[in-house]
């Protein structure tokens, strides 16, 4: 057993922040290891790893050439831990428009009044949703009713609202949204499901904690966690 005095610093983006806060809590009585977790935004984690902010394990969301390119995370130590979908959703109780095929979808998004989106400049399901809207070829033509907001959070209370109609974001974190019913997933072949990915840093403090982390974070433990949230499997 490790000396309870020895902590791995945990970057984790906020898209997995929920279902994390589910499976972390076992690290410390299974591996005598603190753990310290940072929560930044899907683009920001990206961008913290490349300029150099240390910690012993990150989870990024891809694309992340520039980390990748910064030197300061271990290619060869990627893990998939989990894959984040895309769904629909709408205020709690509304009535719930078809989504059931991809005709269905795009009518249901057209009919919509307003929309509610991640600013895709700011959060990683943001840009995730405006290549799945543009895939599916209706993302000029809603371009003029959707309302960026800086989470997926602050996204569910305009649905929540009123000042919304619909909401896209990632599963996980519409699940267990006081505000919004889940209508369902985007398809697959329009957005592709995302991979959480976590990576030892080539400055870990130690080696063997940050690599008995992220073997944590991938047990079958976890990822029955994971499933449960609403992310897909790796296996």
């Amino acid at each position: 057993m490790a000396l309870a005095q020895t902590e791995v610093s945990l970057l984790a983006p906020n898209p997995f922040r929920r279902t994390l806060d589910k499976v972390t809590g076992g690290f410390e009585p299974r591996t005598g290891y603190k753990l310290k977790v940072t929560l930044g935004r899907g683009v920001g984690t990206r961008q913290q790893i490349a300029r150099g902010e240390m910690f012993d394990v990150s989870i990024l969301l891809p694309p992340y050439p520039e980390a990748l390119a910064s030197g300061n995370i271990d290619p060869k130590s990627a893990k998939v831990l989990a894959k984040l979908v895309l769904a629909v959703g709408v205020k709690k109780g509304a009535a719930k428009p078809d989504v059931s095929s991809v005709e269905a979808l795009k009518r249901t998004l057209l009919a919509a009044r307003t929309i509610a989106l991640v600013d895709p400049n700011i959060g990683s399901d943001g840009a995730a949703t405006r290549d799945a809207l543009q895939k599916l070829g209706v993302l000029d033509q809603i371009s003029g009713k959707t309302k960026l907001a800086g989470t997926a959070s602050a996204s569910a209370e305009l649905v929540g609202k009123g000042d919304a109609e619909l909401c896209i974001f990632y599963r996980n974190e519409m699940g267990e949204n006081s505000n919004v019913d889940v209508l369902g997933t985007l398809p697959a072949e329009f957005a592709p499901p995302t991979d959480i990915v976590a990576f030892v840093s080539t400055h870990a403090r130690d080696g063997v904690a940050s690599k008995a982390l992220v073997e944590y974070l991938a047990s079958p433990e976890s990822e029955a966690v994971y499933e449960k949230d609403g992310l897909l499997s790796v296996r």
